[in-house]
């Protein structure tokens, strides 16, 4: 039966009287102190969230923005801007974009571009195919949780051409939410166990802290191998059977982790040294792991990248048909440096058939990477061809950032080792210098006095009295009683010089003023 308007006004008139009467409890409770207490607080915070560290956007990073902010609202510094060499930013130092990569993710985002006169033929035929993969042929749709078939196979085809003729098979290939998330899904999928028998996993010292930081989270163990600064940051096979010996004690070593080109450390591992490393990793049963997302930064000519997967199949095929193997790219560096796309792919060998079935679930728990940055990979691996009208300035845009890029490479190396107690290893690829500080020791007691790592209170000193925002080496691993930062090597020729220039004369205020009769080592 329908109540009369009367009766209905009523029954509000009482609900609202009694939610007057719940806020009036509620605002008399608080001001009795008697919250309601968080069910989320330090206490029961999940402690591998806590345990994570990730010292790029890390401690100094905030107070760099907290100065930056400060000269904006007029407070005085002794510099008038804040240069941030603190990330692998390559946008956000200025780099121009790729025309013909916006330009074809462009017409993915716009189809009613296609008919414009603006817009090439090559970067048109591009988006149409891409597009044409996509669900409803619109870049806002899901995508298979591996990435749209075509890009899948357009990446298989770059492979191939890369490797020079290895085979290479789109169905192992898979997009990601940058290399990031690549590898992080990889390492999910290894950790296991209790006690002694938790998954250990290698990683080189210095190190990029996605990988310290997603070891914190999962709880697995971390297993440190030093890479050789006295040897250009080398791969030292021997220190690789020491770290791994030592660690069969406490954990199950599954898994070896290789960043190539390095970061932080700027080195091309050479094709003795990769074979080594595999032959070492089907010697000990590990899954390899091959982060190669700088392939394209290789600055000293003496240097060429290798893949992991052309080394491995050129040593036979009962390493290539058995060694399991994860190698990972993304847009965020290179010559294009499209971080904000978050486009990435791995390509996965070897893996037992029900186990590739796992990893597809649990790719398609976060349903697809962004199809926008899956469009943008498919540009960096099928780029304009020679007869095609975008090639000439593809190509000119290209060489001119990765150009550059070595120029930049040179003089940092250059003017870092002409400063007393500093020593720089050759930037041989990347996008970093990891340079070795000389600290006096007077330093290091006031830094350990005020609980904190004498790097950080260098690079804190550093960025207060210049403006300048670095990372000190403690955030990604070094020999004990040693001491680096990391610096990008991003920022305008002009900005850069700038940058060192200053860098120079602080490095130098700073051991007059711990002065000690010890000599600053080179």
């Amino acid at each position: 039966m329908e109540r009369s308007q009367d009766e209905a006004r009523s029954g509000e008139t009482i609900l609202t009287n009694e939610r007057e009467d719940t806020y009036l409890k509620n605002r008399n409770a608080a001001s009795n102190g008697k919250m309601r207490e968080k069910s989320l607080t330090m206490d029961t915070l999940n402690p591998q969230v806590k345990a994570v560290e990730y010292a790029v956007r890390g401690p100094i990073v905030t107070k760099a923005g907290d100065i930056e902010r400060g000269l904006q609202q007029g407070q005085k510094h002794p510099f008038t801007e804040v240069i941030k060499a603190n990330i692998g930013d390559s946008h956000a130092m200025g780099q121009k974009p790729i025309t013909f990569l916006r330009q074809v993710v462009a017409l993915c985002s716009f189809p009613e571009l296609l008919d414009s006169s603006s817009f090439p033929e090559d970067a048109k035929q591009r988006a149409r195919r891409i597009l044409q993969g996509c669900g409803g042929q619109s870049l806002g749709s899901y995508s298979a949780s591996q990435g749209v078939d075509c890009i899948r196979q357009d990446i298989a085809v770059y492979i191939e051409q890369r490797d020079k003729g290895v085979p290479a098979d789109w169905d192992n290939i898979y997009l990601t939410t940058g290399a990031s998330d690549g590898i992080v899904s990889i390492l999910k999928m290894l950790v296991s166990g209790q006690g002694r028998s938790r998954s250990g996993v290698m990683i080189p010292i210095p190190q990029y802290p996605l990988y310290s930081a997603a070891i914190s989270e999962m709880e697995a163990v971390q297993i440190n191998y030093y890479l050789d600064e006295d040897n250009c940051w080398a791969l030292d096979i021997n220190e690789l059977h020491r770290a791994y010996q030592a660690a069969k004690e406490h954990c199950h070593p599954r898994v070896i982790c290789i960043i190539n080109p390095g970061n932080p450390t700027g080195q091309v591992q050479s094709r003795k040294c990769i074979e080594e490393v595999l032959h070492f990793a089907y010697e000990e049963n590990l899954f390899v792991m091959s982060d190669e997302v700088y392939q394209d930064n290789v600055y000293s000519p003496d240097c060429q990248f290798h893949s992991f997967k052309k080394v491995l199949y050129e040593m036979g095929p009962e390493y290539f048909n058995t060694v399991e193997l994860a190698s990972f790219h993304s847009t965020s560096k290179g010559y294009s440096g499209e971080c904000g796309f978050r486009g990435g792919y791995m390509e996965v060998l070897n893996l037992d058939l029900e186990v590739k079935a796992q990893l597809v679930k649990l790719l398609s728990v976060r349903l697809c990477p962004p199809v926008s940055g899956q469009a943008a990979m498919d540009v960096i691996v099928n780029p304009p061809l020679p007869h095609e009208p975008s090639y000439l300035q593809f190509h000119k845009e290209k060489r001119a950032v990765l150009g550059a890029l070595a120029e930049k490479a040179q003089m940092t190396e250059q003017i870092l080792n002409t400063v007393p107690g500093i020593k720089c290893n050759p930037v041989q690829g990347a996008m970093y210098a990891f340079p070795r500080i000389f600290i006096p020791p007077r330093a290091v007691e006031e830094a350990m006095s005020l609980g904190i790592s004498p790097d950080m209170m260098y690079c804190l000193r550093l960025l207060e009295e210049t403006g300048i925002c670095l990372v000190p080496g403690s955030g990604f691993g070094q020999r004990e009683g040693t001491y680096h930062f990391r610096m990008t090597i991003l920022p305008t020729t002009e900005k850069l010089k700038v940058l060192l220039e200053k860098l120079r004369d602080f490095h130098i205020k700073f051991l007059k003023e711990y002065a000690s009769l010890e000599e600053p080592k080179r």
